[in-house]
C-alpha cells in the first residue's frame, strides 16, 4: 500500500516535471526577460535585487513581499534607472505591510490593473508591436500552512487567477505558494498555461526552503505563460536575504 500512494504521488510531481520538446527550428520572435523575487518581508537589500536585473538583462520583474521601506530603498538603489516603468499596490488597510506587490518593467507600459486576492497582485500591459499585447501579474497566493481556513483562502486565491485568452499574452509571475503535486495549481495549468521552468526541463528545482534549514526544498514559485509563448531558457537564481530563488525565463514572444 505504502508502494502505490509512493507511486501515485510521485506520478503527480514528476509527470509535471517532463520537458515540452523544443522548438525546431528555433524561434525567431522578439525576447522578454521576466524575473520573478520574494523579498522576504521586505527585508531583502536592494543590493541583490538590482545584481539580479543586472546579470540576468531582466526586461520585466515581479515582486512579492514589497514592504513601504523596501520600496524606497530599491528607488533610492536606482531600481527606476534599470526599469523605469511599473506599478507598485500598497498593501491594503488592515493587512501586513510585505502584503504589498510590484511590476517593475524597461518596457513601457499602457495599462495597468490587478488579479484580486488575499495579498496584492498587480499587473501590467506592456506596449510593443507584438498582437495580441503582453500581459504580466505578479503573483503572490496566501500560503496554506496554518489552519484549514487559511488552505481556503489559498484555494481562493489560486482560483482567482485569470486564464489566458485569445486577445492577450498572459504571463502568471510570483510565489504561488503550491508545487506540482497540488491539485490547485494543476487546475490553474489546466486552464491552458505552460509552467516555464518545467518546459525547459527544470520543473523540479526548487525555489525556496527555510533560511536556516536544508529542508524542505520546494518548488514554490512559478512563470506561467500563454501557450502561444515559447520558453527559451529559464535560470533559477539564488537572492542573498530572501528565502526564495528567483526565477529567470526568457520568452520568446509569438508574431515576430
Amino acid at each position: 500500500m505504502a508502494a502505490g500512494s509512493g507511486a501515485v504521488l510521485a506520478g503527480a510531481v514528476l509527470v509535471p516535471a517532463r520537458r515540452r520538446p523544443p522548438a525546431c527550428p528555433p524561434p525567431s520572435g522578439a525576447r522578454l526577460r521576466v524575473a520573478t523575487v520574494s523579498l522576504r518581508r521586505g527585508l531583502v537589500a536592494p543590493g541583490p535585487v538590482l545584481e539580479l536585473v543586472r546579470r540576468h538583462d531582466v526586461d520585466v520583474l515581479a515582486v512579492q513581499e514589497l514592504t513601504p521601506r523596501a520600496e524606497a530603498a530599491l528607488r533610492a538603489a536606482g531600481i527606476h534607472t534599470l526599469l523605469p516603468h511599473g506599478h507598485v499596490l500598497a498593501a491594503r488597510p488592515g493587512q501586513v505591510l510585505s502584503a504589498s506587490g510590484a511590476v517593475w518593467t524597461r518596457v513601457p507600459v499602457t495599462g495597468r490593473g490587478e488579479v484580486p486576492g488575499e495579498f496584492e497582485q498587480p499587473t501590467v500591459r506592456l506596449a510593443g508591436s507584438t498582437a495580441p499585447a503582453v500581459e504580466v501579474t505578479s503573483v503572490h497566493t496566501f500560503p496554506p500552512a496554518t489552519s484549514p481556513a487559511s488552505v481556503r483562502r489559498w484555494a481562493r486565491d489560486l482560483a482567482s487567477l485569470p486564464a489566458p485568452a485569445p486577445d492577450l499574452l498572459r504571463v502568471l509571475a510570483g510565489d504561488f505558494n503550491a508545487t506540482f503535486d497540488h491539485a490547485a495549481l494543476r487546475a490553474v495549468l489546466g486552464l491552458g498555461y505552460d509552467d516555464a521552468a518545467r518546459a525547459a526541463g527544470k520543473g523540479l528545482a526548487w525555489t525556496w526552503r527555510p533560511l536556516r534549514l536544508r529542508f524542505p526544498r520546494l518548488v514554490l514559485d512559478h512563470v506561467l505563460v500563454d501557450p502561444r509563448i515559447t520558453i527559451a531558457s529559464v535560470d533559477v537564481v539564488p537572492v542573498s536575504g530572501s528565502d526564495h530563488r528567483a526565477v529567470v525565463a526568457e520568452l520568446v514572444l509569438p508574431g515576430g
